[in-house]
């Protein structure tokens, strides 16, 4: 419900009696002044949410609109003095156009003019609700120089539950790119907003993202309380291609061999073959200590495995490193031995290492075992069309 208020004024003269003049034009002269001069007229103003409401939706516009009269300032402010856009409708509305934060009290303040021009100054107030859970969320990668592969990543704590809140996010995200780039949003899981371009960055790329999610449900009770923007910058172009058939891994730095490396991958079996596919190096976590219980193998089992690794490039969530392996040298180069991760000599895995970014490109062939998209940064696992298919939007 919205409030209606006006306010009003009123100025009535006061007779007086000149010396020297006759009593007749003295008393014609009272009697003009003593007559009140028309009282103003207000503005009236109804402004939604009403005055003192509470647990108001942050999707909830504000309105404000002049039933007589116009308007001539509406402003929106919380507590902390951000205020929250709006457009005029003419002289007589006014709409809140940017969705309001979770918990926050709001006070409106307009000022208008009657029919007659005599000002009116309306102030109301509300508060929204308070939600059970804030839903909160990253860019990753923020100040960053990446790889080529790597794609904008928005990443939220908890799923974004259904297609329809996955597109009211969508919806109010953006990227900007130096020099201008094609691309696309698209879901790798409900968690996951990702915006990749047609193929793979041009080197040098400049990109800037803006996510102002603040006011947006994510779920049951769920919203978002903050906005976020970050931005990061493409470097050069390294792409590798793990042969798993040739036991090898070609690393290409612009399109040119730099180096070629023996290496033992994913012995066969459903639980150790190393997935296929293109995957993009995650993070660089260095010293690693792999446990088999965390990939199926329980402590006891006779192919059980605890062993601290060095020079660890993770590629996937499921446990998919490139890493020193020094116990298989032996096989590195000609045959498979590992439990799913790439093994290479200590010092190949140094150079390995010390010459790879996040978002460097791994391209891998010669299983059977496909790599699934949300395995890992699974972007490119898509052509662009199917990518663009992924967009809550489509």
């Amino acid at each position: 419900m919205g409030a209606v208020l006006a306010a009003a004024g009123c100025n009535p003269g006061a007779g007086a009696t000149a010396a020297g003049t006759s009593s007749s034009t003295a008393d014609h002269q009272a009697a003009e002044s003593a007559t009140p001069s028309p009282s103003s007229t207000p503005a009236e103003v109804a402004i939604a949410p009403a005055n003192a409401a509470s647990g108001v939706l942050p999707s909830q516009k504000v309105t404000v609109s002049a039933k007589s009269g116009t308007l001539t300032s509406v402003t929106v402010k919380d507590a902390e003095g951000a205020t929250v856009t709006g457009t005029k409708n003419g002289d007589t509305g006014w709409a809140s156009k940017q969705l309001l934060r979770p918990d926050t009290a709001y006070t409106v303040s307009v000022e208008a003019k009657g029919p007659d021009g005599s000002p009116t100054t309306v102030t109301s107030a509300f508060r929204t609700l308070k939600p059970k859970v804030t839903a909160t969320y990253g860019i990753l990668n923020a100040g960053m120089t990446v790889g080529v592969g790597m794609p904008v990543s928005i990443q939220f704590d908890s799923a974004v539950a259904t297609k329809q809140m996955r597109a009211e996010v969508e919806k109010r995200v953006s990227v900007k790119t130096v020099p201008q780039t094609k691309g696309a949003w698209g879901w790798l899981d409900n968690r996951q907003l990702m915006w990749r371009p047609a193929e793979y960055w041009r080197p040098g790329t400049k990109v800037s993202v803006n996510a102002p999610l603040t006011g947006v449900q994510t779920g049951p009770d769920k919203w978002v309380a903050n906005d976020d923007q970050a931005s990061f910058t493409i470097g050069s172009s390294m792409i590798s291609t793990v042969d798993m058939k040739a036991h090898t891994m070609t690393v290409r730095r612009g399109g040119q061999v730099i180096k070629v490396i023996p290496v033992s991958t994913g012995k066969p079996g459903p639980l150790t073959e190393t997935r296929y596919g293109t995957k993009v190096i995650i993070r660089k976590e260095g010293e690693v200590t792999m446990d088999s219980s965390t990939v199926g193998i329980p402590k006891g089992d006779p192919n059980y495995y605890k062993i601290k690794t060095k020079w660890n490039l993770r590629v996937t969530w499921t446990g998919e490193y490139l890493h020193s392996a020094p116990w298989s040298v032996g096989s590195q180069g000609s045959a498979n031995v590992s439990h799913g991760c790439v093994n290479m000599a200590p010092a190949n895995a140094k150079w390995m290492f010390d010459n790879s970014k996040v978002g460097d490109v791994v391209n891998f062939t010669g299983s059977t075992r496909r790599f699934k998209p949300d395995e890992g940064i699974g972007v490119w696992m898509y052509d662009f069309a199917g990518w663009k298919a992924q967009s809550a939007l489509s």
